[in-house]
């Protein structure tokens, strides 16, 4: 077994914002030079996420106003008291910091659709997103 790790640096723009990350995570697969194993990623932030899906713009927008319904910005929120970014933390929760994907001779393996999504829930901000492959 083999083990290797990196980071994805992103610079958000928006308050709520979603990066598809697949071919930087493509990369790094190239990169480790395991050809069998899993492939995990994983955010480092708690006001941020990681979904696996269809990088199709009207279903991204259809994810943001459903997100929005689900945890309003701006809602009564305990936590609001101390950071007024409550929604964001919440939102993370659901969605969840990571996901593993097999990796099968070098490549992911991601149904014809699928791709790798960071979300930012309480931009702009900086953001690291830690790579981990583990395989032979």
């Amino acid at each position: 077994m083999e083990l290797f790790s990196d980071e994805i640096k992103i610079k958000t723009r928006k308050r709520v914002e979603l990066v598809n990350i697949t071919d930087r995570v493509k990369s790094l697969v190239k990169s480790s030079n395991i050809n069998d194993g899993i492939v995990n990623v994983f955010t480092r932030h708690t006001t941020s996420a990681i979904f696996i899906n269809e990088n199709e713009s009207r279903l991204l927008g259809d994810f943001e106003k459903i997100i929005e319904n689900l945890v309003p910005m701006g809602g009564s929120y305990g936590h609001n008291a101390i950071d007024n970014n409550a929604d964001s933390h919440l939102r993370a929760m659901i969605i969840g910091g990571s996901q593993s994907i097999p990796l099968i001779g070098g490549s992911l393996d991601l149904g014809t659709w699928q791709s790798i999504f960071f979300v930012e829930f309480d931009g702009p901000r900086s953001r690291r997103v830690r790579v981990t492959i583990i395989g032979k």
